[in-house]
């Protein structure tokens, strides 16, 4: 059993929780792993990252909805960028300048899917030029076709609870954004895909991010129905 095979297995056997991000930095040569999901009907939420960079990474196309998990999820192909100072900025623009002043140099997107459902995306990154083997890109998709797998299944097991009690969001909860979301399409009279526009257009106009305007909007800091979309000061 080669290395790749031994890592798919053991993260198939791990009881359900466990950290999905070590089998990938352990068989590859990247230093930061990000698991998500992405859009419907799993929601866009970051599932582990292995570091801050991880984070960071995720975050950025969350919060813009484009970058290379997104083209991933998309064309159902993984997005091999060796170095992002030469990669066109034409399909993802805004993220690609997000993603190098991040510090990410080199980010491999493979996504996920069950069938025809689309689960998410698996990012690897490194902070300088890297190429991935076509031994260590399959390698990748075996362990994403694993990853895809527990993804869903965890959902499912959180959605057949018996909702007798609201879980404590978790470190990467978006739970304020689709609140603050919600808020944005009732003030503005719009719908909610539009309103979650508006939250992404003013994060990326105000250099924030997305939750952290989200947190400013339910706290009643923020009020996107003033014309200039201002913060509030004061008491007002």
């Amino acid at each position: 059993m080669d290395d790749f095979a031994a890592a798919a297995s053991s993260m198939q056997a791990a009881p359900d929780g466990t950290d999905m991000c070590p089998p990938f930095l352990a068989t590859l040569p990247v230093t930061s792993v990000g698991i998500s999901t992405l859009g419907d009907p799993l929601g866009s939420a970051t599932v582990c990252a292995s570091d801050a960079l991880a984070e960071r990474i995720d975050e950025i196309q969350l919060d813009l909805g484009e970058g290379p998990c997104w083209e991933a999820l998309s064309t159902r192909r993984p997005v091999l960028e060796a170095d992002l100072v030469t990669t066109t900025g034409a399909r993802w623009p805004a993220a690609l300048d997000e993603l190098l002043r991040a510090g990410a140099r080199a980010v491999f997107s493979f996504p996920m899917h069950i069938g025809t459902i689309p689960v998410g995306a698996v990012d690897l990154s490194v902070g300088e030029e890297r190429f991935l083997t076509p031994g260590q890109v399959r390698g990748a998709r075996a362990l994403t076709e694993v990853a895809a797998r527990r993804v869903l299944r965890d959902a499912l097991a959180a959605a057949v609870g018996d909702g007798s009690a609201d879980p404590e969001p978790g470190r990467y909860s978006r739970r304020e954004v689709h609140q603050a979301t919600g808020m944005a399409a009732a003030q503005l009279g719009i719908s909610v895909e539009d309103a979650l526009l508006v939250l992404r257009a003013h994060a990326f106009a105000t250099e924030r991010t997305v939750r952290d305007v989200a947190a400013d909007l339910i706290a009643r800091r923020l009020d996107l129905a003033w014309p200039d979309g201002s913060e509030i000061q004061g008491d007002a």
